[in-house]
């Protein structure tokens, strides 16, 4: 999707480099979960994980897959205008579909805790300390006015961990140049189920199932 959002908007000699990617493309199809929805509970219950993981997130799917079919379409018919008026359907629905399939990985029934090795030597270096770290996320994260995320990145032209909030569903990478290591949806379909509307009583919970090795993972490749 990448190579198609870069293209768009420059000239028509451009444009034929990304309609080599969606003639080729596959469709996106929602990934599957590495845990049962139960897995999380107490502290996000099974209803919200299914309701998110197969109502929520394959929405994203299905819309991107159409978004993308139509700018397919107007790429082949030398149709800019199409072409600009359905990036919004291309940033909301990818950057859900991005966001998403990032999320589900950094949980795990077997998270919590802190991380170790060079992700918390990193944390400690940008941070000052995991305490801070874990207080500077969850307030930005608290901070979102109405829907979005909190996120963890790399700045790597720095070589350093930024914490930032994107609104509604912007990617991290496409919109801030971080490279996303740990994203917390705060979308209310993210815990109003089972928090209501204290979203500060999810975040506090969420930190007991976050899987600390999805995340190092991320950060020793975001290295390289």
């Amino acid at each position: 999707m990448l190579c198609r959002l870069a293209s768009a908007g420059r000239s028509g000699a451009k444009l034929t480099a990304p309609l080599g990617c969606l003639v080729s493309r596959q469709k996106h199809t929602l990934p599957d979960l590495p845990y049962d929805y139960g897995a999380l509970e107490p502290h996000i219950n099974a209803e919200i994980m299914q309701l998110h993981h197969s109502k929520h997130h394959a929405t994203y799917v299905n819309n991107l897959n159409v978004a993308e079919e139509k700018y397919k379409e107007a790429l082949a018919k030398g149709d800019v205008t199409a072409q600009v008026s359905l990036q919004p359907a291309l940033k909301f629905n990818g950057g859900g579909h991005i966001n998403h399939t990032i999320f589900w990985t950094n949980l795990s029934p077997n998270g919590g805790g802190e991380p170790k090795g060079e992700l918390m030597e990193a944390i400690k270096r940008d941070f000052g300390s995991f305490a801070n770290f874990k207080e500077k996320l969850t307030a930005v994260s608290v901070g979102v006015q109405g829907s979005g995320w909190g996120w963890l990145g790399y700045n790597k032209e720095q070589g350093r961990l930024q914490i930032a909030a994107c609104a509604n569903q912007d990617p991290l990478q496409g919109t801030t140049g971080l490279i996303p290591l740990l994203g917390i949806d705060v979308w209310e379909h993210a815990y109003y189920l089972q928090y209501k509307n204290v979203r500060p009583d999810y975040l506090k919970a969420i930190w007991n199932v976050i899987n600390w090795e999805n995340v190092s993972s991320r950060y020793a490749t975001s290295k390289k």
